[in-house]
């Protein structure tokens, strides 16, 4: 039997593309898996590469979604997005990372909160 967190974060993940979508950025890539962690979306806002992590939580939790992003997590996004620019062979470019929160009320309904700009790679790796 399927986890519903998984269909859960699916959903999301979807949520967060299209609101991204219409807020302007093209969504590149999604969920690009590597030995050691995954991106959640790829996009591109202009000529910046956006490096965007997908968090989801249930209103009932308490807690907000971006506060899993705690400072292990950025450090890894970092170094992901460091070995999908080597990958892809883009060298120096400009970049950013972001966080999408999804938060779901018990109704169904969810909030969607885009973070431009969470963190920075500086003194991170």
């Amino acid at each position: 039997m399927p986890d519903p967190r998984h269909s859960l974060g699916r959903q999301a993940e979807e949520a967060a593309a299209a609101f991204l979508e219409r807020a302007g950025l093209t969504v590149v890539e999604r969920n690009v898996r590597f030995s050691h962690g995954e991106l959640d979306l790829v996009c591109r806002d202009g000529r910046v590469w956006v490096f965007v992590e997908v968090k989801c939580r249930q209103a009932r939790w308490g807690d907000a979604p971006a506060a899993a992003v705690e400072w292990r997590k950025r450090r890894r996004l970092i170094r992901l997005a460091q070995h999908y620019l080597k990958w892809k062979r883009l060298g120096e470019v400009s970049c950013r990372f972001d966080v999408l929160t999804v938060t779901v009320r018990d109704d169904g309904t969810t909030d969607l909160r885009h973070i431009r700009a969470a963190f920075d790679a500086t003194g991170a790796v």
